[in-house]
């Protein structure tokens, strides 16, 4: 089984006093201390964005670890990645985490991970990176199209109510044929992948929602089924 869980923005490292989307990420795992590795890459590995990482999940019944590509605690990445149960992929520069990666073979390691069963989750960056195409700011000034990794079919718009310009953005490029149908999630929403369909919706907010959104002749936008986690036992 294939999992990916791509959230729009939350998390430890938004949401630190909301731990709800990153409980149901270990959940997910069916295992009772499920080995969970940080890829930071898009920040740069950032020191800060690390210890929070583990400020959180040294919290929560797991087995936190990490992989710096800026100073690797292992030769053999692959073998690293691919004993953890999670691989949870933080936010920053899309373009850069695309690029570091295909340069150190992460990229062809991740898909085997997911090929061999290992959830791969992420926020932001860590979400847009799974798919075909996503909405990034990694240019700078403004909102551009990028091609991803492309497990998963179709575009990805995170921070959809985060951010002012994400949904006029999104929505002007799909209408212009710039970038292919696909899901955007507002903070604090994660997608939660098995293979290419959608298993759940979840939230860590009440009001927090994912959408499709489709050219077809317009531009279409539908609320997609999501569930706040907050309201289940």
């Amino acid at each position: 089984m294939k999992q990916i869980i791509a959230m729009g923005g939350g998390g430890f490292s938004m949401e630190p006093d909301n731990p709800l989307l990153d409980q149901y990420i270990l959940k997910q795992s069916g295992k009772e201390m499920p080995k969970v590795c940080f890829l930071a890459t898009a920040s740069g590995d950032s020191k800060d964005y690390i210890a929070r990482f583990y400020q959180f999940f040294e919290q929560q019944p797991c087995q936190p670890s990490h992989l710096s590509l800026f100073n690797p605690s292992t030769r053999d990445i692959e073998s690293f990645l691919l004993t953890q149960e999670i691989i949870y992929v933080g936010g920053g520069n899309t373009k850069n985490l695309l690029a570091l990666w295909k340069e150190w073979g992460v990229d062809k390691i991740l898909q085997k991970a997911w090929e061999q069963g290992i959830i791969l989750a992420g926020i932001s960056a860590g979400s847009i990176c799974w798919f075909e195409e996503g909405v990034t700011d990694s240019f700078g000034e403004g909102l551009e199209p990028l091609r991803c990794l492309g497990l998963l079919q179709g575009s990805n718009c995170p921070h959809y109510d985060g951010e002012a310009n994400r949904r006029p953005s999104y929505q002007r490029l799909i209408a212009t044929g710039q970038i292919q149908s696909g899901y955007a999630t507002d903070d604090g929403v994660a997608i939660h992948f098995i293979d290419q369909d959608i298993h759940k919706i979840v939230s860590s907010r009440p009001n927090a929602q994912a959408y499709k959104v489709a050219n077809d002749g317009k531009v279409i936008e539908t609320a997609l089924p999501t569930s706040y986690l907050g309201m289940e036992i």
